[in-house]
């Protein structure tokens, strides 16, 4: 991907956080017809400076990784092969992998996190994957304002806090039609998943399977979650 073929505005988002990160463009290719093309911090063992996201949740800038999660729902996606022109909503995207996937198989896909520069590496990426039915809004889940409701809603390594349960749950309520579904994915070591969908279970019904991730380094075992109203 060249950064010189960016739209203008997108051009100058990037030109903005190459001042602050030193980033390269990732090509993500997720079938014979699909490629992303994400806008990455490089230098990211340096900014963690040995974070462990299992450990130190709290301490952990997680959007910072394009996480296995983020890629085997972004797979999820192109194997469901949501109807044209479906709403998606994907909370707290990071990279924004799988709502980007979901906007190239044509739904009308918006993207949330907390912090405007996260939503901004989003844009250029949506730019740079000639995506243009993307929206970006920032959410906080602790102070979720009335909000449309979808037909998909994603997330991929989200749980992670237990504070940030019942906030998630009522994020949920707002945005999920009765007849959507969310699909979330995480490290099936993360501990905090079986506690969220316990408590989810009241709510939603829970199906989940498994997912390997095959890498030089170790291959990844994820845990899908397909959760539909009751």
């Amino acid at each position: 991907m060249d950064p010189q073929t960016l739209p203008a505005e997108a051009q100058e988002l990037y030109q903005r956080i190459k001042q602050q990160y030193r980033v390269a463009f990732e090509a993500l290719k997720l079938d014979d017809e699909l490629q992303l093309h994400l806008l990455k911090i490089t230098d990211i063992e340096q900014m963690l400076a040995g974070k462990d996201p299992l450990k130190n949740p709290s301490e952990f800038p997680f959007w910072v990784r394009l996480w296995e999660a983020a890629v085997v729902l972004s797979r999820l996606m192109v194997n469901v092969r949501p109807a044209p022109g479906a709403t998606v909503l994907e909370l707290g995207a990071g990279l924004g992998a799988p709502g980007l996937t979901a906007a190239a198989l044509g739904c009308s896909v918006t993207l949330t996190d907390y912090e405007e520069i996260i939503l901004d590496f989003g844009r250029v990426s949506a730019a740079a994957s000639k995506l243009d039915q993307v929206q970006f809004s920032l959410l906080d889940w602790l102070d979720p304002p009335e909000m449309e409701r979808y037909d998909i809603v994603l997330g991929a390594e989200v749980l992670f806090r237990e504070e940030f349960f019942q906030p998630l749950l009522s994020v949920l309520r707002r945005a999920v039609k009765p007849d959507g579904v969310v699909y979330l994915a995480h490290d099936l070591k993360r501990k905090s998943v079986y506690p969220f969908l316990q408590l989810a279970e009241k709510e939603y019904v829970i199906s989940a399977s498994k997912r390997v991730l095959k890498s030089l380094e170790q291959d990844k075992e994820i845990l899908l979650t397909r959760l539909t109203p009751r």
